[in-house]
């Protein structure tokens, strides 16, 4: 089959649409922006219309820009993030803002949920913890602080599943959705402990749809507003950092990758499911291949914030600014929305520590940048703690355009980095699980055609013995710092 396959991604900061050829491979993309809210302290929000009309939006101009005539297009795929909440009522219209994956509001119910499950190895059935990034929490959540929205809640999907919906496809949950949100068992049964612990109705929850599952075609509505054409396949895609890994060439063991996106992710590939209760667990679209991972809250979200706080300065502009100082001579804990993995904290707090009159922005940005590096490398540490072997590493996603902050990564993590060349990231992921489905691909092995490689970024060995040293001190200082992070997180919430 032959034509063009359209690739989306819902992403914190920005929604991505890649049109692709299998023949020729990305013919256009675009990237439109979106907006994260945090109304409280810990809450991480967006709202679900700006998606929609960016992908509309976007379409419209991958369709304009390249030329393509619209009625070959043969299939969409989606991506986003995970598990970002949609709390949707009988039409399928969100309730409320959704509910984003590293939002660290549901504390106490975290606690609540961890307790009634105490029985049960939540780790070895689901694959995770309970966490900020379980579902089960911000239900209960939602059911006691918004009771008006719970009320007229009548199903739940994730982003990147429930704009495929409006894009004409039969209501679904991502087998990876499912996987990460802590509901169910990795098998796809439902956890009947944890729906009695958040006592949510399990008809919330729709049927689970593998990657590269055909779940309808373009509706009516959809065709006049963007041109596709309603013969057009609907393709469930997948979760974001996976489908990133994907399309960045991950997928023998060992083969390992840092993606620079709003929240920062580090996946390495496995023939074997791997769990652990400090990391998350996710399936490969691959078959039989496995991705051990870890989620961090923040990275360009931070490095966003930070910017903003400086007056909006332009980012290469910090770049430069910051390449001459002193590596790690502020430190800074980069928990401005709690933490996922591996510390799964959603009550812990940013900090910068080592400040004086001297220091200026550069510095502090450096630390900002430090941050994300330090809290990787605690992941590599434990991925080889528990004998999961890395080899081949790569870096990707918007991040990975900064010199800089790429050779901090490499530093900071004692290997060599090979960026990803023109790397869309999760939207051209998505676009090859559904090249692939309808047959436009032969074979998985065929998506590696369209990875290229920049040259390695090598580490630095001086910058590198005092990175190690910097490193010990920032675990230790996260350690010291995490009561007083709690007692600010509750007198916040109180």
């Amino acid at each position: 089959m032959t034509g063009h396959i359209i690739g989306v991604d819902i992403g914190t900061t920005g929604t991505k649409v890649v049109l692709f050829a299998p023949t020729a491979g990305i013919v256009a993309q675009t990237t439109r922006p979106s907006q994260l809210h945090s109304p409280r302290p810990g809450f991480a929000e967006a709202d679900p219309a700006e998606w929609m009309t960016n992908v509309v939006e976007s379409i419209r101009e991958v369709l304009s820009v390249s030329g393509a005539d619209p009625s070959e297009i043969a299939a969409i795929a989606t991506s986003g993030m995970v598990p970002a909440m949609l709390a949707l009522d009988g039409a399928g219209e969100p309730v409320r803002p959704a509910i984003l994956q590293n939002d660290a509001r549901a504390t106490r119910e975290i606690e609540e949920i961890r307790d009634a499950t105490a029985s049960i190895d939540l780790v070895a059935v689901t694959g995770s913890e309970v966490t900020q990034q379980s579902v089960a929490p911000t239900l209960l959540w939602l059911a006691r602080h918004e009771p008006e929205a719970w009320s007229r809640t009548m199903r739940i999907q994730g982003s990147y599943d429930w704009i495929l919906s409006q894009l004409g496809a039969d209501v679904h949950v991502e087998q990876n959705w499912a996987i990460e949100s802590g509901l169910f068992a990795l098998d796809g049964s439902l956890l009947p402990a944890v729906v009695e612990a958040a006592g949510f109705d399990p008809s919330l929850i729709p049927p689970i749809a593998a990657p590269g599952t055909i779940v309808g075609s373009v509706s009516g509505r959809i065709a006049d507003a963007t041109g596709l054409p309603r013969s057009a396949h609907l393709v469930v895609g997948g979760a974001d950092h996976v489908l990133s890994a994907f399309a960045a060439g991950v997928e023998k063991p060992g083969d390992w990758l840092v993606k620079l996106g709003g929240a920062g992710d580090i996946l390495v590939a496995s023939s074997t499911p791997v769990t652990d209760a400090r990391l998350y667990l996710d399936v490969h679209p691959r078959p039989d291949t496995w991705l051990p991972n870890g989620c961090m809250a923040t990275s360009g979200s931070l490095i966003r914030w930070f910017q903003a706080l400086v007056g909006g300065a332009d980012l290469l502009q910090l770049d430069a600014e910051a390449a001459d100082r002193t590596p790690a001579d502020i430190l800074c804990l980069p928990y401005f929305l709690g933490e996922k993995s591996p510390l799964h904290d959603p009550k812990l707090r940013g900090a910068f520590a080592g400040l004086h009159l001297g220091h200026t922005r550069a510095d502090m940005y450096r630390s900002v940048l430090e941050s994300i590096a330090f809290g990787f490398r605690h992941h590599a540490e434990i991925f080889s703690e528990i004998g999961i072997p890395m080899a081949l590493a790569r870096i990707t996603n918007g991040g990975s355009r900064s010199t800089l902050w790429k050779q901090i990564h490499a530093d900071v993590l004692g290997t060599e980095l090979f960026p990803v060349i023109d790397h869309p990231g999760a939207s051209l992921g998505a676009a090859l699980v559904a090249a692939r489905t309808i047959g436009a691909l032969d074979s998985w092995d065929a998506a590696s055609a369209f990875v290229r490689f920049g040259d390695p970024v090598l580490p630095d060995q001086e910058r590198r013995a005092i990175y190690d040293d910097a490193y010990e001190t920032w675990r230790e200082l996260g350690t010291t710092l995490t009561p007083i992070s709690h007692r600010i997180a509750e007198r916040s919430r109180s």
